[in-house]
């Protein structure tokens, strides 16, 4: 399923959601673990992560999942904990990271129901960064995959399950 711009009800703006420093910083931090990647990637990602954060933080009890690609740029936002906090608390929401080895029998579909999501909460996506966990056709040092909740791999009590915002 290819998710476009023009699916999406309006288009709104994921770099808004940081000041330019922030933005900056966790760009930065994608940059670093990953050398010789080119800055319009970086940026890229760390915009799609920002989308995932902020759907994922709008839809309480939907259980999203980012690819490899974008949990990279959540990666380095979660690094950066003062934008994260800020970030999440301007969203009303924590969104949690529970991270897992690339696993594409976990949730079969868990992409296309993230970016379908996304673009419903008004944010277009980059498809080219929303790969299957098994394509490394873009190089991340991330090589987990947030599960879209931990307590399908196993049993624990669901009120202290991390997944999705609290």
């Amino acid at each position: 399923m290819s998710i476009t711009a023009a699916q999406a009800p309006a288009i709104r703006d994921a770099r808004s959601l940081l000041t330019d420093e922030e933005f900056a910083g966790v760009v930065s931090t994608v940059l670093r673990a990953n050398p010789g990647m080119d800055n319009t990637l970086a940026r890229r990602i760390v915009l799609e992560a920002l989308k995932f954060v902020a759907t994922s933080a709008s839809r309480p009890g939907f259980a999203p999942a980012p690819s490899r690609v974008v949990d990279e740029g959540w990666h380095a936002l979660i690094l950066h904990t003062r934008t994260y906090t800020r970030l999440c608390k301007s969203l009303g929401s924590t969104v949690h990271h529970v991270p897992q080895a690339p696993d594409a029998d976990r949730a079969p579909g868990i992409l296309e129901r993230t970016q379908a999501a996304i673009v419903a909460a008004g944010f277009a996506t980059d498809p080219e960064l929303w790969l299957p966990a098994q394509d490394r056709s873009v190089t991340v040092a991330a090589d987990c995959q947030h599960s879209p909740s931990p307590c399908e791999d196993h049993p624990c009590d669901a009120p202290s399950c991390e997944s999705g915002p609290n």
